[in-house]
């Protein structure tokens, strides 16, 4: 098993990745069991329309209108949960990923074997990944079976392309921290530097309709190649899917590299 990097991470975050699915299930549940309330009161969507503009742009799509199963979701569920419950997961995998073997003093144990540093690395990677689309997979099947009970009709192409851009979002972040953790052996740092980004990213991709210097820089945002195109709406974003995809595969590298060149406490 400890010659086996991928199988090994799998394993140890098992039963961690079971308690995310049926958390995530049970959060999508929550929402559906909402939305025959919200459907049925138009003034959500008035109160929506009320709230300070800054506020509006934060957390709710352009245009969205909460008496549709679409607008619905983007402002309960796309706009913000979503994102931070895969963030927490990728972060925390990535952060753990050779930081919390480090802290655990295993990894002196997990490089004692015939397998390399670069080896190592990208199999932590391939299990954050892996976990991260379990998730939003999990998401995306809750919110279109879940959702028929209530008549909360979503397409099942428009979600599959949703869930495929935010396992994307949670991917890059979650690589960050895999890069900080390869690079530094601290977990620490490993979180909260990428928990910054994210909140930075956020921000500039929220407000930049707002604010004219922010519109300059939001598509370095990977939030904007998350929902800057409204894939809920408008389906798979090409361009985004390869902008998030290039941006893992440099922070990879980056890993690769830090980690063989750093020298690896005991």
């Amino acid at each position: 098993m400890l010659t086996n990097v991928l199988a090994k991470a799998l394993r140890d975050q098992g039963r961690a990745l079971l308690g995310w699915c049926i958390s995530v299930a049970l959060l999508i549940a929550m929402y559906v069991a909402f939305w025959p309330t919200v459907r049925d009161q138009p003034s959500m969507s008035d109160l929506l329309d009320q709230m300070p503009e800054a506020f509006r742009a934060l957390f709710a799509s352009s245009g969205a209108d909460m008496s549709t199963p679409t607008g619905y979701v983007e402002v309960e569920l796309l706009a913000f949960m979503g994102p931070a419950a895969v963030l927490m997961y990728a972060v925390g995998s990535g952060a753990g990923a050779i930081a919390g073997e480090e802290d655990r003093h295993t990894l002196d144990l997990l490089l004692s074997n015939p397998v390399s540093r670069s080896r190592v690395v990208l199999d932590k990677f391939l299990a954050m990944t892996a976990g991260t689309f379990l998730i939003a997979a999990v998401m995306g099947v809750a919110l279109v079976a879940e959702g028929n009970l209530v008549d909360l009709d979503l397409p099942a192409g428009k979600v599959a392309a949703a869930m495929l851009h935010l396992a994307l979002l949670g991917v890059v972040f979650g690589t960050l921290a895999l890069m900080l953790s390869a690079s530094t052996g601290r977990t620490g740092i490993s979180k909260g530097v990428p928990a910054l980004v994210a909140v930075v990213a956020y921000v500039v991709n929220g407000l930049a309709p707002l604010v004219d210097w922010l519109a300059d820089i939001q598509e370095f945002s990977p939030f904007y190649q998350y929902i800057g195109h409204d894939p809920l709406r408008n389906g798979l974003d090409g361009g985004s899917v390869a902008i998030s995809a290039a941006t893992a595969v440099v922070l990879l590298a980056m890993a690769v590299l830090g980690f063989r060149r750093r020298d690896v406490d005991a």
